[in-house]
């Protein structure tokens, strides 16, 4: 890769992480649901009057909208607002990567080989050291939710790799007009009318600000410039900047945030980040196709049909 290319993917992976503490912030301006409602509807517009139409069929873009923007998203919020913290949750929704490979080989026969076994049982010792560092400092619950949202983020990877969309940024767009109406409805039903007015009614720069990154930023931006080098490079050259975002993850929360990061912490970051390192940049045995590996902010890799047949990544839009 080129000097400026690798620069823009340090620079993905550094907007992703970051924003993690971002929804952390907007998460005191909004409710979660309602948040995530209009992070999606920010993204969608204008930019889907500027993309043209879906290059893949509308079950695809359903389908990843609800299983991303609705389930994964909508979880994750919930998570971190219910006092899951951001370095945390950049770290464990990583383990997404071995959802998608157990989901690739019930779904589409996608048979691991050895070393893919080997990174999932290493990256789980990683997430079982992460939940006994949370358990005994943190709500078990909001962890819990952050796993639930990155074993849907493998339903949306699984769902990506079947649509094989031939334009990233186009998909991404499209997927992101699914989720604003029922995260709308279910922000309704479950945090009432009255939370969306006050937060409407007390929104400040600090609120807009966290709603254009997430929106923007670590979406349009990130979603865009990740498919653009997945356009020039194969997604084996691209995937393993994913693993840089839980470190921005964590590093921008504990100097923004003041989160600390214990020592059992760093010891399941090692375990799960090199597990997911195994897992996403091997070749699933016999099948030929791997399932994508993990990048970072909040929905899948984009994946282009050049990259189909090679490692790829989801990102955490968080």
């Amino acid at each position: 890769m080129r000097p400026a290319h690798i620069a823009l993917a340090v620079l993905v992976a550094a907007v992703w992480g970051v924003n993690f503490v971002v929804i952390e912030v907007g998460l005191d301006h909004f409710p979660p649901l309602l948040f995530s409602a209009l992070r999606f509807l920010v993204a969608a517009l204008p930019a889907v009057f500027l993309v043209g139409r879906p290059k893949v069929g509308w079950k695809w873009i359903v389908g990843v909208g609800l299983a991303l923007g609705v389930a994964k998203f909508g979880l994750l919020f919930i998570g971190m607002d219910q006092g899951m913290p951001a370095g945390l949750s950049s770290l464990v929704l990583q383990i997404q990567a071995v959802f998608t490979a157990l989901i690739a080989a019930a779904v589409l026969a996608e048979r691991p080989g050895r070393q893919r076994v080997v990174g999932m049982a290493v990256a789980l010792c990683g997430i079982a050291l992460a939940a006994v560092n949370e358990g005994a400092s943190g709500p078990v619950l909001a962890f819990v939710l952050v796993i639930a949202a990155a074993a849907c983020w493998g339903v949306s990877n699984v769902l990506t790799r079947k649509a094989a969309p031939p334009d990233a940024l186009n998909f991404m767009v499209w997927v992101c007009t699914v989720p604003v109406l029922p995260l709308l409805g279910l922000s309704l039903l479950f945090e009432g009318p009255q939370a969306g007015l006050d937060a409407v009614r007390g929104l400040d720069w600090g609120g807009v600000g966290a709603l254009v990154y997430v929106a923007w930023g670590a979406t349009v931006f990130g979603f865009g410039a990740w498919g653009y080098l997945l356009r020039r490079y194969p997604a084996s050259s691209v995937a393993p900047f994913s693993l840089l975002v839980p470190v921005f993850g964590m590093s921008s929360a504990a100097l923004l945030l003041g989160e600390e990061v214990t020592a059992l912490g760093w010891a399941a970051a090692v375990l799960l980040v090199g597990g997911i390192a195994l897992t996403s940049l091997s070749r699933a045995g016999g099948s030929g196709a791997p399932a994508p590996a993990p990048a970072a902010q909040a929905t899948p890799l984009p994946q282009d049909a050049s990259a189909s047949r090679t490692p790829s990544s989801a990102t955490s839009v968080g």
